[in-house]
């Protein structure tokens, strides 16, 4: 556990996603953390701070020496579709096997957090490939005994700006935003979302309550993570 008065370190992976960049962004602009790593295999260009690192990585060769500080939070955006990655085997190594390596590889002392964006939806039984995917890499994060594990599982993201075209997306943030009116469970703005995980990892670093989500038993031995629902992450961005 940090002590309020001691500055935070946070590493973020993903930063370059619709998500991550306004995870990144809340991360430099929140006084509590005083040096915050992006790492990646492209990295945010033109951007500069005082407290910002930034590194290419190689995920099927990461180097030990790159984690060794010990991040006291551990942010991971990082994800892709099956259409971009090209194929299902594709995406599941960087859907899933990069996370859980990168993860692996930045927990090298006692008191660190993880807190990874995962999915409405997810399952490691689901018989579909995506939900499937990102509830494997719960459980498998889970299982990596972190001080403490955060999941976030937003609904579709307003806002968000994409590399790729989505048709089938924009389509369905049409109708979630239509239902949303009904219901806080469908959508969230991606800035808000950014700011909800920034956020999480601060108060679960300083042994603060978020004050949403449930806990859950995700872990292969029964480990407990914080899920954060796409409703909870509206309330605690909101608040932030």
């Amino acid at each position: 556990m940090s002590s309020e008065t001691q500055g935070l370190s946070a590493l973020i992976l993903g930063a370059t996603g619709a998500t991550g960049r306004h995870t990144l962004y809340a991360l430099l602009s929140n006084p509590a953390f005083t040096s915050v790593a992006e790492y990646g295999r492209r990295v945010t260009p033109n951007l500069t701070d005082a407290k910002l690192t930034q590194k290419t990585i190689d995920f099927e060769d990461l180097k030990k020496e790159d984690f060794a500080q010990g991040f006291d939070v551990v942010y991971i955006t990082l994800g892709t579709t099956k259409k971009n990655a090209g194929s299902a085997e594709a995406f599941e190594k960087i859907d899933r096997e990069y996370v859980l390596r990168a993860a692996e590889a930045a927990r090298v002392k006692d008191g660190q957090h993880v807190v990874y964006l995962s999915s409405a939806g997810s399952s490691p039984t689901s018989p579909f490939l995506y939900p499937k995917s990102k509830g494997l890499t719960e459980q498998g994060l889970a299982s990596l005994n972190y001080a403490s594990t955060t999941i976030f599982r937003p609904g579709f993201l307003v806002g968000a700006e994409r590399d790729h075209s989505r048709p089938l997306e924009t389509a369905f943030g049409y109708v979630t935003g239509a239902l949303s009116r009904f219901s806080s469970g469908l959508q969230i703005p991606v800035t808000t979302l950014g700011q909800a995980i920034a956020t999480a990892g601060q108060l679960r670093a300083h042994g603060k309550d978020v004050g949403v989500g449930k806990k859950e038993a995700l872990g292969k031995d029964g480990q407990e993570a914080l899920a954060i629902s796409n409703a909870d992450a509206l309330q605690l961005g909101k608040s932030a």
